[in-house]
């Protein structure tokens, strides 16, 4: 492999301070050919900040398949390494800075979520999540984002349901490009929580409508009852001063 350019066929020592420096060197050529690519930014200590942004991320770092080579990607990421981050249906594309000068391509694609896992998912969420804010949010209960985070019956991806290329020479599939991409994802996340479902294809609405709709029941019935109890007001002070106080006003 090219990147391994001294005599022991151990990968040559680059800084953080070179990375970074590489990393922006290819971004601001790559602008001048696309001004509309999307590069990823990580802006404190913490790479995700949202409840999606989070679970997405620990999502992977619960798989023993993932657990020692995803972590490969977080210096990557960090040091603005993904030049370009694109979510799509079923898909992640990315543009990843590596040791070469021309960036490694990245292509990810997931598995849409089962029937049968969304159907419980949406079934479970009936009349527990207000509003389609609060979702996007996680502003939702406890016990609903352990569902939605539970390994292999959750809205998040098993191994198996996420399936990656790189065009780097690492003969590993979950290289640290890939990696880097994939932690890329919780920064999105944390940007436009719904891109998530559209990863998943699924539909966000199917989530809220049944709780908005039962929202809405709950609320005209209380109207009704309301205005039941103010019709009864009227009969009983009517009979009380011997008056129709249903009946047509003087003229």
């Amino acid at each position: 492999m090219s990147r391994y350019e001294d005599s022991g066929g151990w990968p040559a020592y680059v800084s953080v301070s070179e990375r970074k420096a590489r990393a922006q060197a290819a971004l601001t050529k790559l602008r001048q050919k696309n001004p509309g690519i999307k590069p990823v930014t990580v802006t404190g200590r913490k790479l995700a900040k949202t409840w999606w942004g989070e679970a997405w991320n620990m999502n992977l770092e619960h798989y023993a398949d993932f657990a020692y080579r995803i972590e490969r990607g977080r210096s990557y990421v960090r040091h603005g390494a993904v030049l370009d981050l694109n979510l799509g249906r079923g898909r992640i594309k990315a543009l990843v800075q590596g040791s070469r000068s021309k960036p490694y391509q990245v292509d990810i694609t997931v598995d849409r979520l089962t029937p049968a896992i969304w159907d419980a998912v949406t079934e479970a969420c009936q009349g527990a999540i207000g509003s389609l804010s609060e979702l996007l949010e996680g502003k939702f209960p406890k016990d609903l984002g352990t569902l939605f985070a539970t390994p292999g019956h959750g809205l998040f991806p098993a191994p198996q349901e996420i399936h990656m290329s790189c065009s780097c020479p690492d003969w590993a599939t979950l290289c640290k490009h890939v990696s880097a991409a994939l932690y890329g994802v919780g920064v999105r996340l944390d940007e436009n929580p719904r891109l998530f479902f559209e990863l998943r294809g699924v539909d966000v609405e199917d989530l809220v409508s049944q709780a908005v709709a039962e929202k809405a029941d709950r609320l005209i019935k209380k109207s009704r009852v309301k205005s039941r109890r103010v019709i009864d007001e009227d009969d009983d002070l009517g009979s009380l001063f011997g008056i129709d106080l249903q009946g047509d006003e003087p003229t």
